[in-house]
């Protein structure tokens, strides 16, 4: 969501109802743009850790496959040659998290340059809280 959108959002918010409390419409937009990218950022996390463990069950499987002793020396190496194919899916996967913490990063530093005087929560505690009322969808 931009800005823009979420600060027109919030005026037609405050033009119909009213804001909570002290807030202003633009303390309001900073919140509803920081919840939408801590939900954001946790839905792509979640979707890089599901494939990685995808990955991971396959290599387990295809270990196990190896252990059996009765396979021709053919099939062996087949599977030795899929289990190296997935270690390096799961190499591309994992470094996913490292793209992913760049673009965090990014888009923190976006969203403070254009919300100065917003404070996202700075304990673990708050920080949980908005986390999981991402989850929820609040």
């Amino acid at each position: 969501m931009r800005l823009n959108r979420a600060n027109a959002t919030m005026r037609d918010q405050d033009r119909l109802r009213g804001l909570n409390g002290q807030n202003t419409v633009q303390d309001e937009a900073c919140e509803s743009i920081w919840r939408e990218l801590v939900a954001n950022w946790k839905r792509r996390t979640q979707l890089v850790e599901y494939c990685v463990s995808v990955v991971d069950q396959s290599l387990t499987e295809k270990r196990a496959v190896l252990e059996d002793q009765t396979q021709d020396e053919s099939s062996r190496r087949r599977t030795q040659g899929e289990m190296y194919a997935d270690q390096v899916k799961r190499k591309q996967v994992r470094n996913e998290l490292s793209v992913e913490s760049i673009v965090r990063k990014r888009s923190a530093d976006a969203f403070t340059s254009r919300c100065k005087y917003f404070v996202p929560p700075q304990t673990d505690t708050e920080a949980r809280k908005m986390w999981e009322a991402a989850e929820r969808g609040d």
